[in-house]
């Protein structure tokens, strides 16, 4: 199969200067938000539950939120290229190109993971001003994102390619990954809920994105990380194995 690699650079460049041009929307803004959330939550929490296992409750809700934001900014990039091709009449552009579906599931994966990582970065320093923040384990952490950042990149993929409106794709959000986001352990320990939550949680795969992130930054784990990596890895290929057939055959991009 003959791959188009300077088509992919292409798109993945424009993908990666769509985001860094914006940088105040995509890049600070949501670190505003996790500033804003590390604070409410400390204030109204932090005085009352001191430490989850042998982490302070400020370093374990700041390595959740950071890995919530770059998840959640992983999923905006990829869904909102497609939304707004669609809607703003240019998806044409991505057909008449010889990109194949393998290009554009790279450069649009690519350029989530890369937003996702972005975000992370800042995130991590700026939050170093408030908490003291290290890294337990670089490897996991590197792993964890990546996993993370690809699946809902690609669920952000998935969403664009179903949604015709902007409406769609945030009835997607809403209703989906912000829940399972909230409900995933990134404001506490899974450990402490009961045990029909802890099994709902665990077949969450954000839980073990969030998770597998905290250990790398913290050393505490409420899963086995093996099995996180595994699952994650699996989820990923699954997805990535439908949203190739479904752009081969050029589902909904076309009407």
């Amino acid at each position: 199969m003959q791959i188009n690699y300077y088509g992919s650079y292409s798109l993945l460049k424009k993908e990666v200067l769509r985001f860094l041009k914006v940088y105040h929307q995509t890049l600070l803004s949501p670190v505003v938000n996790i500033i804003l959330f590390l604070m409410v939550f400390s204030l109204s929490v932090g005085e009352h539950i001191e430490k989850i296992g042998s982490v302070s409750f400020a370093v374990f809700v700041s390595a959740g939120l950071i890995m919530m934001s770059a998840l959640q900014n992983s999923f905006a990039n990829s869904s909102s290229s497609f939304v707004m091709g669609k809607v703003m009449g240019h998806i044409v552009d991505y057909l008449i190109p010889p990109l194949g579906a393998l290009e554009l599931l790279f450069a649009f994966g690519i350029g989530a993971i890369a937003r996702g990582i972005c975000v992370a970065l800042v995130a991590y320093l700026v939050i170093l001003f408030f908490v003291p923040l290290t890294i337990f384990n670089f490897y996991y952490l590197l792993l964890f994102l990546i996993l993370g950042c690809a699946f809902l990149g690609m669920m952000g993929i998935l969403c664009g390619i179903i949604s015709e409106t902007f409406d769609q794709m945030s009835a997607m959000t809403s209703y989906v990954i912000t829940p399972l986001t909230f409900l995933s352990g990134t404001f506490y320990s899974t450990n402490s809920l009961p045990q029909f939550w802890q099994n709902f949680a665990h077949i969450n795969p954000i839980f073990y994105m969030i998770d597998g992130f905290r250990y790398g930054l913290t050393g505490y784990n409420d899963s086995n990380l093996n099995i996180g990596i595994w699952y994650l890895a699996i989820l990923n290929l699954i997805l990535a194995s439908a949203l190739f057939v479904m752009l081969k055959r050029g589902y909904k991009m076309t009407h």
